[in-house]
C-alpha cells in the first residue's frame, strides 16, 4: 500500500480537525483514540492517520482506531514523537506501508493497523477492563469525600442574564451520539422552546443545526470563534483556584464573559447552574455516563459527576442513544394503506353529497358528448 498526500498535523487532535481536508494525511500524539474524536476525523475524510502514540495502549477497548479503520483508513501506530521534528505543515509525504517517507528519505516507521488488527486489539483490551474498573471506582469514592462540600455546598453560582425560571434547558456536549440524538430532538425543541446550552463544542452541534445557542459555558478551548461569537451569553469554567485558561481567549475576542470557579467538568457545572437558577427539566445531550466514555476522556474517576447527578437527578432526562430507540420507515405498503383509505373518504364524501353527485354526472355526460357516446 502506498498513499501519497499532504501532511497536517498537531499534537492537540481537535485543533487538527479544524484544518484537515478532503484526502490529507493527519499526523497526531493521541494515545487511546477516542470515538468522538475518530467520528470527528472520518467527517474530514483524511486519507491517513499516522499516530506518534498507540491508538491502543491496552487499558481499555477504545473503540475510536477501529471506527477509522473499518471505513477503509490506513492507520499507521505509534511512529515516534520525534515524527513532530521531521515533518512540518504543508509536507508532501509517502505512506509506503508502515513506512514514512519525505521528500525520499525514510522519517518514521510503525504497525499498519487493518480492520482485523483494531478489533483483535479492542478484544484484548476488554481483560484489563475489570482492573480500570477497581481503580475508577476507588479513585472515584476517595474524590467523592474531598469534593462533596466544595461541589454540592461550597459552590457560588454566579449571576447570569439568562431567565431559566419555568423553562426547560437542553445541555449539549460533544460525546456519544450527541449528533444523532440532537436532530431527533428538533420537534421538542421547536415546540418546547427550551434554553439552548451549548458546552463548549457543544456550541457548535447547535449551529450546524441551525439552533442558536443561548449559553457557552466551558473551558472555551473547542469551541469555534463563530460560535462564541454568536450572541450566546458566555460562562467560563475556572478552577477553584480562579485559574481560567480560557479567559484570555474571550478577551482577545474582545467578548464579555462570566467565570464560574467549581471543581468537576464543564458538563457538570452546565447541569448545576441550570438547576441552581429554576430550570423546569434539564435534558442532557452527549453527557459522560459510563465507564467506557470517562475512560474515552482520560478521567481516572467521576466523583464530580456522581455527585451532581444525586443533585439533579429529580429534573434531569438523559437524551443519550434517544436515536437509536426508534427510527421510524415509510414502507410502500403504508403508503398504499393511506391511498386507499384517502380514496374511501373521496367516495364516502361523493356519495353522501346530491350536489357532489349532480356535479359529476354532468361531468360524464359531458365527457360522452365530447367523444360521441
Amino acid at each position: 500500500m502506498e498513499y501519497q498526500g499532504v501532511a497536517k498535523l498537531d499534537k492537540r487532535t481537535k485543533n487538527l480537525v479544524k484544518r484537515l481536508k478532503l484526502g490529507e494525511i493527519a499526523i497526531i500524539d493521541h494515545i487511546d483514540l477516542d470515538r468522538v474524536t475518530a467520528e470527528s476525523l472520518l467527517e474530514t475524510r483524511v486519507g491517513v492517520v499516522i499516530n506518534a502514540s498507540p491508538f491502543t495502549s491496552g487499558k481499555y477497548p477504545n473503540i475510536g482506531p477501529h471506527l477509522l479503520s473499518s471505513k477503509g483508513i490506513c492507520l499507521i501506530d505509534n511512529v515516534g514523537a520525534e515524527i513532530f521534528e521531521k515533518v512540518k505543515e504543508g509536507d508532501k509525504i509517502t505512506v509506503r506501508g508502515g513506512r514514512v517517507f519525505d521528500n525520499g528519505k525514510l522519517v518514521s516507521e510503525g504497525e499498519v493497523l487493518t480492520a482485523a488488527r483494531t478489533k483483535e486489539k479492542i478484544e484484548k483490551a476488554k481483560e484489563s477492563l475489570n482492573i480500570e474498573l477497581e481503580k475508577f471506582v476507588t479513585n472515584t469514592l476517595q474524590y467523592v469525600q474531598k469534593e462533596k462540600d466544595l461541589l454540592l455546598e461550597g459552590i457560588q453560582i454566579p449571576g447570569i442574564v439568562t431567565d431559566f425560571t419555568n423553562r426547560h434547558a437542553l445541555i449539549v456536549v460533544r460525546g456519544y451520539d450527541y449528533k444523532a440524538d440532537l436532530r431527533t430532538l428538533k420537534s421538542y425543541i421547536r415546540e418546547v422552546r427550551p434554553i439552548l446550552i451549548g458546552v463548549d463544542g457543544g456550541a457548535d452541534a447547535l449551529l450546524e443545526e441551525g439552533l442558536k445557542p443561548d449559553i457557552i459555558i466551558g473551558d472555551m478551548d473547542s469551541v469555534t470563534n463563530k460560535a462564541l461569537e454568536s450572541g450566546a451569553e458566555l460562562i467560563v469554567h475556572a478552577y477553584p483556584n480562579g485559574k481560567a485558561p480560557g479567559l484570555k481567549r474571550l478577551e482577545d475576542l474582545s467578548l464579555d464573559t462570566t467565570v464560574f470557579k467549581a471543581p468537576g467538568t464543564s458538563e457538570d457545572i452546565a447541569l448545576l447552574l441550570a438547576f441552581e437558577k429554576g430550570a423546569e427539566l434539564i435534558v442532557a445531550v452527549g453527557t459522560h455516563i459510563h465507564l467506557i466514555e470517562f475512560l474515552d476522556k482520560g478521567r481516572a474517576g467521576m466523583a464530580s459527576t456522581f455527585l451532581v447527578r444525586l443533585k439533579v437527578g429529580s429534573k434531569l432526562v438523559d437524551a443519550k442513544g434517544v436515536s437509536k430507540l426508534y427510527r421510524s420507515s415509510v414502507k410502500i405498503s403504508h403508503l398504499i394503506v393511506l391511498l386507499l383509505a384517502a380514496l374511501t373518504t373521496f367516495i364516502v364524501i361523493v356519495l353522501a353529497s346530491p350536489t357532489i353527485r349532480q356535479l359529476f354526472r354532468l361531468i360524464i355526460l359531458n365527457v360522452r358528448s365530447i367523444l360521441g357516446f
